[in-house]
């Protein structure tokens, strides 16, 4: 995994990556953190997650997805349900949902650049030791840049 320091909006619309993923609930809200900012920026990712069920157990490990034409740049946003909700106490976070949807990512986006934030460890609560190994083993081989904010 590479890591860079930076706004992972603002790469993007660089043209850093092709593929982009962050983690969701499965409550359609994408009300908070990351997943705010992607609404806010990529109307189109919120309508894709608005398509899916709400508050369906199901969705844990899978994902919807958006392509985005902006500023002359073209990419792919991924909802990737990592959490069933979105309040709680203790870890949100369903470390085999990561594990699905990166073993997914890899076969759907084989060959993309793809960025990500700290998936499943801010608001989820969740463990980066486990979540970023989780990624590394599912995304071997792949162009995959975890983006620290600042």
């Amino acid at each position: 995994m590479k890591i860079v320091k930076g706004d992972l909006i603002e790469l993007t619309l660089a043209g850093h990556f092709d593929v982009i993923i962050h983690g969701c609930n499965s409550f359609c809200t994408m009300g908070a953190g990351i997943a705010k900012l992607i609404r806010e920026n990529f109307p189109e990712a919120f309508k894709a997650d608005l398509k899916t069920g709400r508050a369906d157990q199901n969705k844990l490990g899978t994902y919807s997805l958006a392509k985005i034409e902006k500023n002359g740049k073209n990419f792919m946003v991924i909802n990737a349900y990592t959490q069933y909700d979105y309040a709680g106490h203790g870890v949100l976070v369903d470390y085999k949902a990561v594990k699905n949807i990166f073993f997914s990512i890899k076969n759907d986006f084989t060959g993309k650049r793809i960025g990500y934030p700290k998936i499943g460890a801010g608001l989820a609560k969740g463990d980066w030791s486990i979540i970023s190994k989780i990624i590394d083993k599912e995304l071997n081989g792949e162009d995959h840049t975890l983006v620290e904010y600042g």
